[in-house]
């Protein structure tokens, strides 16, 4: 890595109070070879809205299950005519029919987290695999799994840096930097929909639940395993 543990800890603590726009030059600035990770969640377009704005080359890249939604695709098309995003595609290496073939059908029933490993998982590992950082758009109140999210972290699953600009945002946060600043997003959020997954693990949420019940309910399942 080309900063150690302790400074790492250093910046986090000095760009806490930062903004996420101050926290992605402090990136940029870091390393040449970073990217950030798009879903197309809500989060995430705000973040591409703001890097695109700071740096209209950096690199994007987002993993394509081959089972995301309808309307994914399309905010992913609509990010693309605004900004001219450099986005960049990983895809499983194995198609839906290979891992039937392989593991049976519905393995997303069956065994989410293996279909998890397939389907994202082992992209996102070759993906940042040639990377020194990526950015990321978790926030601390997504879940009890994420409440520590430093803006600056080391990301010991893949020994890399990791940035989480809008970790400290709550949700109100991202949905007035999208309505300030005409940022297309997934009209599934209209739906109930806070966050949204592939097509399979994925269903609208119901007044007073938990914001991430929608994905692998009925399942103790609660990340894909991209994020430790």
């Amino acid at each position: 890595m080309l900063l150690t543990a302790e400074q790492v800890a250093e910046l986090n603590e000095q760009y806490v109070g930062k903004t996420p726009q101050e926290i992605l030059q402090l990136a940029f600035e870091k390393f040449d070879n970073i990217s950030f990770a798009c879903s197309f969640g809500a989060e995430d377009v705000a973040l591409v809205d703001m890097i695109v704005k700071i740096k209209p080359d950096a690199k994007i890249f987002y993993l394509d299950t081959d089972v995301l939604f309808e309307e994914t695709y399309q905010v992913r098309d609509e990010i693309l005519n605004k900004y001219s995003a450099n986005l960049i595609k990983y895809s499983p290496l194995l198609t839906l029919e290979e891992q039937a073939d392989q593991h049976g059908d519905n393995l997303w029933s069956n065994d989410p987290n293996a279909c998890c490993n397939i389907r994202k998982v082992e992209p996102l590992t070759r993906a940042l695999s040639t990377l020194d950082a990526w950015i990321t758009g978790i926030r601390r109140d997504q879940a009890p799994t994420r409440a520590n999210a430093g803006v600056i972290e080391v990301d010991t699953k893949f020994n890399l840096i990791k940035f989480n600009p809008i970790a400290l945002w709550t949700w109100e946060d991202v949905w007035a930097y999208i309505r300030a600043n005409d940022v297309p997003y997934n009209k599934l959020h209209d739906q109930n929909y806070p966050s949204i997954g592939c097509i399979h693990c994925t269903r609208a949420v119901a007044p007073g639940e938990d914001p991430r019940a929608g994905r692998w309910s009925g399942n103790d399942k609660t990340e894909c395993g991209l994020h430790k």
